[in-house]
């Protein structure tokens, strides 16, 4: 017996304006807090905007066509598969202009949370276009710490310590832990940006951060949580500033109703100042591109099911997202 989703947005408290798109998400290399020790070292969200019976079609296609069974859908039987390359140049023609990948490298994600988070008020836009001025401060961290080694995993993984939600060691004790190791990765040195980065974390605007999410405070979210950001910015690409979004999405212990609510409002807030959206067509203010999101078990829609083998073909093959695959069609002008 199957237990009562849990989560996701209904849209019907949303407001509905205009042109709506209808997408289908999953997930592939999600690996809850476990962002530094995964074999999975990216995550992918994608999406497609398939209708149920063209997403049907195309499944009973690969199983047809190229005597894929039920269980080989999944994509690392997909790709191991006896003609593999066929079905996958097929598969992707077959969703160009109607799918979006978006692909999270994990390290990446937690120098964003560190500067996001900890140099800055922490924010649902944080880690999207919504909030990318600290995007560049964040890229030069990494680019350089990575040059250290040790030091620079013994810097991430305190950070992760530090943030976890359910943290096993006392505050005061992963605090200095964590400030121990940015003073080790400060004496190598790692250039004018990255140092001022590390110079400027405060022990007391860092204590304060962590206060908070030991309280639970909700206008914070989740530090080690991509998959909101990664929603955010699907919902923004389908949108284009112009349609809202109604998203059917795999069931994740990360989609609750207030976490979806919050990132709502930020994103009708932020999305067409920050998009420069000053057009004929355009969202009005205040309207979210997100209208809802709708939780399924993947097992029940097809749609669904083409997203989750989409988003494990790009983890293991990353190459293949090219801008057929970024982009989604464009937003109807007639």
């Amino acid at each position: 017996m199957r237990s009562p989703l849990q989560g996701g947005l209904p849209p019907g408290g949303a407001v509905v304006v205009g042109a709506v798109v209808e997408i289908a998400c999953d997930e592939s290399g999600f690996s809850g807090t476990n962002l530094l020790h995964s074999a999975a070292p990216v995550i992918t969200h994608a999406s497609v905007d398939l209708a149920v019976d063209e997403a049907v079609a195309l499944i009973t296609a690969l199983r047809s066509g190229f005597r894929f069974a039920p269980h080989e859908l999944k994509s690392g039987r997909f790709l191991r598969g006896s003609g593999a390359q066929e079905a996958l140049e097929w598969f992707l023609a077959a969703l160009a202009g109607r799918a979006h990948v978006h692909l999270i490298d994990k390290e990446f994600f937690l120098v964003t949370r560190i500067v996001d988070f900890l140099l800055a008020e922490p924010s649902y836009a944080a880690g999207t276009r919504l909030a990318r001025e600290h995007h560049p401060t964040a890229l030069a961290l990494h680019e350089a710490g990575r040059s250290t080694g040790g030091d620079w995993g013994a810097f991430l993984s305190a950070f992760v310590d530090l943030v976890r939600m359910k943290r096993r060691l006392p505050v005061d004790q992963t605090l200095r832990r964590f400030f121990q190791a940015r003073d080790a990765l400060r004496r190598h040195g790692l250039g004018t940006v990255a140092d001022a980065v590390l110079d400027e974390l405060s022990p007391s605007h860092v204590r304060a951060v962590v206060a908070r999410l030991d309280i639970d405070d909700r206008t914070v979210p989740p530090p080690l949580e991509p998959l909101l950001p990664a929603l955010a910015e699907t919902v923004l690409s389908w949108s284009g500033g112009q349609r809202q979004v109604l998203v059917t999405h795999d069931e994740q212990s990360a989609l609750t109703a207030d976490r979806l609510t919050r990132l709502q409002r930020v994103l009708a807030d932020g999305d067409a100042s920050a998009a420069g959206v000053h057009r004929a067509g355009a969202l009005p203010n205040g309207v979210s591109p997100l209208a809802g999101l709708v939780v399924v078990d993947s097992r029940d829609d097809p749609r669904v099911q083409v997203a989750d083998l989409l988003a494990g073909v790009a983890r293991r093959m990353p190459g293949i997202i090219d801008d057929a695959l970024r982009q989604p069609p464009p937003v109807p002008t007639g």
